[in-house]
């Protein structure tokens, strides 16, 4: 596509968003009534990730129709696991906006900007590991991970997860500069330049977007929410969770797999009005 051509730009968070695990999907109706469901993630030799095949036709709608832009906080290894329908995405965002992906491959002068800002003005990775690695508590702590070298997230046992280490850890890396979230059994720390939004701006001023459109489902995607110029968040999630809320976005009913659906119809008529 060329850089001046006018066009919206769908910029959708992929987990419990567009994209949901067995347990995520939400399946409450009689199993008779369930829909059918593609799989487009498999690890570990085994099936994770689902969408259902309205979902897929629709998407599949929205990336021939739009700049379909899958925009997550999934490193790009995890991305890559991934195989979504529909024409293949020119761009994607992973890492949480560190990486901006054109046909595959990460821009490096992109990298470096926001290398160099959160060099600037964050604490470095190493303290906050430190710090994560002093203060979690192993009868709770699972898993303690780097994403990228950009941002570390602990997997956790959540039923034995004190809510105020949360509350605590927040307090303590605010100052320096690090976001904290809790996505079900994961905490992340971020540095606070590392947003989608930004990214979503990015690669919608290469390609002249005169309309971005977004969806997403976690604190993480608040930003990305904020920026664009209508929004979409489900009925569950951390957003829907703290009843978050903006003028502009819209707050879902539908849950699970039926979410997903109904963001990508909302994708479709607000591309076509």
């Amino acid at each position: 596509m060329s850089t001046t051509s006018p066009a919206t730009l769908v910029a959708s968070d992929l987990d419990r968003t567009l994209i949901y695990s067995a347990a995520s999907l939400d399946l409450s109706m009689p199993d008779a009534e369930a829909p059918r469901l593609l799989c487009v993630e498999v690890y570990g030799h085994k099936p994770l990730s689902y969408m259902t095949e309205t979902a897929a036709a629709l998407l599949t709608e929205v990336a021939t129709t739009t700049v379909f832009v899958p925009t997550t906080t999934r490193t790009r290894e995890q991305y890559g696991r991934i195989h979504l329908p529909g024409p293949a995405a020119r761009y994607a965002i992973c890492a949480n906006g560190g990486h901006i992906l054109v046909d595959g491959v990460s821009d490096r002068d992109w990298q470096q900007q926001v290398e160099a800002r959160i060099a600037e003005e964050c604490a470095p990775l190493t303290e906050i590991r430190a710090h994560l690695a002093t203060t979690a508590d192993p009868a709770w702590l699972l898993k303690e991970r780097v994403a990228e070298d950009l941002f570390a997230y602990l997997v956790v046992e959540r039923s034995l997860l004190p809510e105020e280490w949360v509350k605590e850890l927040a307090a303590w890396a605010g100052p320096r500069g690090w976001t904290v979230s809790l996505q079900g059994r994961k905490i992340y720390a971020v540095p606070a330049p590392l947003t989608k939004s930004a990214a979503m701006h990015e690669v919608a001023r290469r390609i002249g977007a005169t309309r971005t459109l977004a969806a997403g489902d976690s604190l993480l995607d608040a930003d990305l929410l904020l920026a664009a110029d209508l929004g979409w968040r489900p009925g569950h999630g951390e957003l829907a969770d703290e009843g978050w809320r903006a003028p502009h976005v819209v707050a879902l009913e539908e849950r699970g797999g039926a979410a997903g659906e109904e963001i990508l119809r909302r994708f479709l008529a607000a591309s076509a009005g």
